[in-house]
């Protein structure tokens, strides 16, 4: 009689267990091969020169103006993403660019989860700025700024050409936020 109860009981969880019931599967993303780090510098015409990533080129921009001016694209094909900067001499009005620097990260607020503020220091090169990490869905994970308080100013934001979506975007974000500390702690003023 044992033995008959267990032999029903294995043949129960047996057929049980041979459903063919659909199981949804946790959404996957494609892996992202990302370039070896290397960095090269760059020489402006603005005053200023750092070192970028070797896997990226430069491309010319017009200010808001129209004018030839020290706006640039720093353009990072592999992971389809674009570093808008924006250089602009201090003329006693830093802390106009400082204020127009924040709103620009804050105003992503809307959709950000949150917004992490680092401070970057590099005294013997003169280069003080603020890194701005947004969190979440938004447009610009990445805003910086770098001055050196009295005569330079430079604002970077990372933009990526896909729709944001903060968790297939993070290794990639991760990766270019390296490239982007770098770039800042070798900042030169001329």
């Amino acid at each position: 009689m044992k033995i008959r109860v267990i032999i029903i009981i294995l043949a129960t969880i047996t057929l049980a267990s041979c459903t063919n019931d659909p199981i949804p599967k946790p959404r996957g993303y494609f892996r992202i091969d990302h370039p070896e780090k290397g960095y090269e510098e760059y020489q402006s015409n603005c005053d200023f020169r750092f070192e970028r990533p070797k896997y990226s080129y430069i491309e010319k921009s017009r200010s808001a103006k129209g004018d030839d001016s020290c706006w640039f694209n720093l353009v990072v094909p592999s992971i389809h993403a674009k570093i808008h900067f924006t250089y602009l001499p201090v003329r006693n009005n830093l802390a106009d660019y400082m204020d127009d620097a924040y709103n620009f990260a804050y105003q992503h607020n809307i959709k950000s989860s949150g917004i992490k503020r680092t401070m970057i220091h590099n005294d013997s090169a003169n280069v003080h700025g603020i890194v701005y990490d947004l969190k979440g869905n938004v447009a610009s994970p990445l805003q910086f700024y770098v001055t050196d308080s009295t005569d330079h100013f430079l604002r970077g934001a990372l933009y990526f050409s896909r729709v944001p979506n903060a968790d297939s975007l993070s290794p990639s974000l991760d990766f270019i936020r390296e490239d982007m500390i770098h770039l800042m702690n070798t900042t030169r003023w001329e």
